[in-house]
């Protein structure tokens, strides 16, 4: 895997309230600042976790369907939960990114919409909104890098973040290197699907699943500097 180095900065995170598209959840938009780390510049392939599967440390994605198929090997693993994301982080020396590094990989320092810029997306740069109505293979879409050169932050699959999952966190949250230690059952995901509208794809949009959860989600890890 290609790694992206994400320099320490200030970003505003989230999003203002009043703006038809965001969620409540988004709000109130705040500074946080992060220390410098390094990010997977695409999701993880069926092909990558493949090779954790055969060391014996990975358990099989539940969308096996896909991950035995070789014409998918270069797709993103599909139907991981929290906990397998996890386990392939740790195995390959990593970890899965936070809520906060997530969106400043995806928003850089110009607090664009989307990885991209603030132009509405198209089939050109996002799988989204069942315009394929599968996954694509990892890559597929250059021109949709974010303000640092990560790939695939929006559409295609699902991607898990370390935190935990509270509608309310914004308001507490701490403006160093956040991490939400929220007791509830509940994980984010971040980035939205080849299912997602216009609006779940925003780099600032929260998600959230229980952690057993597998259907469409994948995941990316990152690296502490």
């Amino acid at each position: 895997m290609v790694l992206v180095f994400i320099p320490a900065g200030k970003f505003v995170m989230g999003s203002e309230a009043g703006d038809p598209a965001v969620d409540r959840d988004e709000t109130p938009s705040h500074i946080v600042r992060i220390d410098s780390f390094w990010m997977d510049k695409t999701e993880v392939t069926n092909a990558m976790y493949g090779q954790c599967i055969f060391t014996g440390v990975c358990a099989p994605p539940a969308q096996t369907k896909f991950y035995t198929m070789t014409e998918y090997s270069q797709h993103p693993i599909l139907g991981v939960s929290w906990e397998q994301a996890v386990a392939y982080c740790a195995w390959a020396g990593r970890r899965l990114p936070t809520e906060a590094e997530w969106e400043r990989a995806a928003r850089g320092d110009d607090g664009r919409a989307y990885p991209w810029g603030n132009e509405n997306p198209s089939s050109e740069l996002v799988n989204f909104n069942q315009e394929v109505n599968k996954t694509s293979p990892v890559g597929s879409y250059p021109q949709g890098a974010s303000y640092y050169g990560v790939l695939d932050m929006a559409g295609n699959v699902w991607e898990w973040v370390a935190d935990g999952y509270s509608a309310e966190y914004y308001a507490a949250s701490p403006g160093n290197n956040p991490l939400s230690p929220s007791p509830v059952n509940q994980r984010v995901l971040r980035g939205g699907n080849w299912d997602s509208n216009a609006a779940g794809i925003r780099s600032a949009n929260r998600f959230w699943a229980f952690p057993g959860r597998n259907d469409t989600d994948g995941f990316r890890c990152s690296k502490s500097y």
